[in-house]
């Protein structure tokens, strides 16, 4: 059994922002297996399925961001979920956007959802994929530019980099995480041959 919780904030006021991402890719992913993400449990939204023949749970915490570890712990509980069979889809600041990095463990860098689920689980040792979102200019508040809606430019490339993580998701759990990040780290998103929309 995997679980791949996607980080982000409940509400529609932050839907279309960068620190939403994590959402985005659940979505991605239950649309193209057909998992409908109705149930509420352990403070997420959730839906249970199959990718690549394995069982999953996908789930979108509702505690706000900076509690994500509040709504991951017990769902990993509940569903015998060990921490290398987590997967934590979220927005990364410190790559730039457009970027993709699985990791099959480390720090939170900075970012509060993260820090909150380490915590939580007592290991930084769970796989993650990380979204590159920062914009290619100075900021003058991270927090702010986080929750702030896509630009324009960032909306023409938003598929392709939510697809992009969706297979990237797809793969770690077909493949494991070893090979996932030989297949899609340090690649650029033209030379991925799934990017779904084609565009490159």
């Amino acid at each position: 059994m995997f679980l791949v919780a996607g980080l982000g904030n409940p509400g529609e006021q932050y839907a279309a922002t960068p620190h939403n991402l994590g959402f985005l890719v659940v979505d991605v992913l239950a649309a193209r297996h057909s998992i409908r993400m109705t149930r509420k449990e352990c403070q997420a939204l959730v839906g249970q399925g199959t990718i690549a023949g394995k069982p999953v749970v996908l789930a979108q915490p509702q505690t706000f961001m900076n509690l994500s570890g509040v709504a991951v712990k017990p769902l990993m509980q509940k569903n015998g979920v060990t921490a290398s069979e987590l997967i934590l889809v979220y927005d990364e600041l410190s790559l730039p956007w457009g970027e993709l990095r699985i990791r099959p463990g480390g720090s939170a860098a900075g970012h509060n959802g993260v820090k909150d689920v380490i915590a939580k689980l007592g290991t930084q040792e769970f796989p993650r994929i990380r979204l590159g979102v920062h914009p290619g200019h100075p900021l003058e508040s991270g927090a702010d530019y986080l929750l702030s809606r896509f630009s324009r430019r960032q909306n023409e490339t938003l598929e392709e980099l939510v697809g992009l993580a969706a297979d990237a998701t797809e793969s770690v759990i077909a493949e494991g995480v070893e090979k996932s990040m030989t297949r899609f780290n340090g690649r650029a998103r033209s030379s991925t041959p799934s990017a779904p929309t084609g565009k490159g």
